[in-house]
C-alpha cells in the first residue's frame, strides 16, 4: 500500500475552497469578460462588438482542442503545475488585451486566453488525480463556488471599467491572477500516482470491454455536445425569447435572474440527495428539465416564464457537475484527464456555434426555436438511456492504492 503524501493531509474542504476560488477568478476574467467589456473594447478599437464575441468563440475552440493533450498531461504529472501555468497564460493574455489597438492584437490576446481556458479545465481531472473514485463531492464543491463567477465577476468588471476604463480592468484581473489565483493553485497537493494498469483479473474485462468503452465515450460526447448547444444558445437569446412568448422586458429580466440561483440550488441537490445515486440518474434528470420547461412555457406563456428559467438553470447546474462525475463513475480515475478532454471537444464546438445558430433560428422560425432546443435535449436524454452504470471497463483504484 502506497503512503499518501503529507501535503495531501489537508482536508478536502481546504482544497475545494482553494481550487474553487481560483476557478472563479479564471472564469470571471475570461469567459464572462466580453459580456461587460465587449462594447467598450469595440468602441475604443473602432470595431463591431461581434469581433470581440467572435474572438471569444475562437478561444473556446482553442481550449477544446487542447483538452485531450492537457488531460493526458494531468494523467501523467498531475494538475497543480498546469493550473499554475494557466494563471501565467491568463496574465499574458489579459495584459496583451489591455494594450490592444487593433483587431490583430485583440485576436492574439484571445488566443492566449483560449490557451489559458484550456489549461484551467484541468480542475476536474486534478481532483480525480488527488481523490480517485472519491472525487464526486469535491467536484460538486468546485462547481458550487465557481457558479458565482458571473455574480462576483460582472460587478467588479463593471466598476473597474466605469471608474478606470476597460484596459485597467484587464490589468487588475491579471494582478488578481498573480496575487491570489496562482498561490491558491500552487497550494494544491501533489497528485498521488495512479496505477495505470487494471487489477489482476481485470485485463480480460478491459479487452472485451474496449468497444463498449468507445461506445460509451461517443454517447457521452454527444450528450455533452447537445447540452452545451442548448445552454450556450438559450443563454444568448433568453430575454428576447421570453419577450417573444409575451413576457414584458421586466418579467424577462426577473425570470432570467433566477437562472443562477437555480443552478446553485440544483448543485446543492446533487451534493445532497442525488449523491446517493449513480451520476447517470442526475444527468438524465438534467436533460429532461429543459424540455419540461419548454412545454410549461408554451402552455402557460409569461405566467410560467420563471418555471422555464428555473428548470433550464437547474439542468445546467447538474450537467456542469456531470462533466466530471459521470466519466469518473463510468471509467474510473485512470486516464480520466485524457478521456474528459476527448469527450469535451465536441461540446466546445457546439457551444461556440450555438448562439449564432439559435439566433438564426429565432430570425426564421421565431419562438419555435425553443422546440428545437427541447428536441436536442431529448436526444441527449435517449443517448444517456443507452448507458449503463456497469459500463466501466475496469475496476478503478482508490487514491493511494497500488498493486504490490
Amino acid at each position: 500500500m502506497k503512503q499518501v503524501p503529507a501535503d495531501q493531509a489537508r482536508g478536502p474542504l481546504a482544497i475545494v475552497l482553494a481550487l474553487g476560488t481560483a476557478q472563479t477568478i479564471a472564469w470571471a476574467s475570461s469567459y464572462y469578460l466580453p459580456a461587460i467589456l465587449a462594447a467598450p473594447i469595440a468602441r475604443d478599437l473602432g470595431l463591431a462588438p461581434t469581433y470581440v464575441f467572435g474572438a471569444l468563440s475562437g478561444a473556446l475552440v482553442i481550449s477544446g482542442l487542447l483538452g485531450p493533450r492537457v488531460g493526458h498531461a494531468i494523467d501523467t504529472f498531475g494538475g497543480r503545475g498546469l493550473l499554475a501555468i494557466s494563471n501565467l497564460v491568463f496574465v499574458a493574455g489579459l495584459l496583451l488585451l489591455s494594450v490592444a489597438h487593433g483587431a490583430a492584437v485583440l485576436i492574439a490576446a484571445w488566443a492566449l486566453l483560449g490557451i489559458g481556458m484550456g489549461l484551467y479545465e484541468a480542475a476536474f481531472a486534478t481532483l480525480a488525480r488527488i481523490y480517485g473514485t472519491n472525487a464526486r463531492r469535491t467536484i460538486t464543491g468546485i462547481t458550487l463556488i465557481a457558479g458565482f463567477a458571473s455574480t462576483l465577476g460582472w460587478p467588479l468588471t463593471t466598476w473597474l471599467a466605469s471608474e478606470y476604463g476597460w484596459r485597467v480592468a484587464c490589468q487588475v484581473w491579471a494582478a488578481i491572477h498573480i496575487a491570489l489565483a496562482l498561490p491558491l493553485n500552487l497550494s494544491l497537493p501533489r497528485a498521488v500516482p495512479l496505477d495505470q494498469q487494471p487489477r489482476p483479473g481485470a485485463a480480460a474485462s478491459r479487452r472485451s470491454g474496449r468497444q463498449s468503452e468507445t461506445f460509451a465515450m461517443v454517447l457521452l460526447a454527444y450528450m455533452f455536445a447537445a447540452a452545451s448547444f442548448v445552454s450556450s444558445g438559450i443563454s444568448a437569446i433568453l430575454p428576447t425569447m421570453l419577450v417573444a412568448f409575451g413576457a414584458s422586458p421586466a418579467q424577462a429580466l426577473l425570470a432570467g435572474a433566477l437562472v443562477g440561483p437555480a443552478q446553485v440550488g440544483a448543485r446543492l441537490l446533487e451534493a445532497g440527495w442525488l449523491a446517493r445515486f449513480h451520476p447517470l440518474l442526475s444527468a438524465r434528470l438534467a436533460m429532461l428539465m429543459n424540455p419540461i420547461g419548454v412545454v410549461a412555457l408554451v402552455a402557460g406563456g409569461p405566467l410560467l416564464a420563471t418555471t422555464f428559467t428555473v428548470l433550464y438553470g437547474a439542468g445546467n447546474g447538474i450537467i456542469t457537475i456531470a462533466r466530471g462525475t459521470l466519466p469518473l463513475a463510468l471509467f474510473g480515475p485512470a486516464g480520466f484527464g485524457r478521456r474528459v478532454g476527448m469527450i469535451s471537444l465536441p461540446s466546445r464546438v457546439t457551444g461556440a456555434a450555438a448562439p449564432l445558430a439559435l439566433g438564426l433560428m429565432v430570425e426564421h422560425i421565431g419562438s419555435s426555436a425553443l422546440w428545437i432546443s427541447a428536441l436536442v435535449s431529448l436526444s441527449a436524454f435517449f443517448a444517456l438511456l443507452l448507458l449503463r452504470s456497469e459500463q466501466a471497463t475496469s475496476t478503478p483504484l482508490k487514491v493511494g492504492e497500488q498493486n504490490s
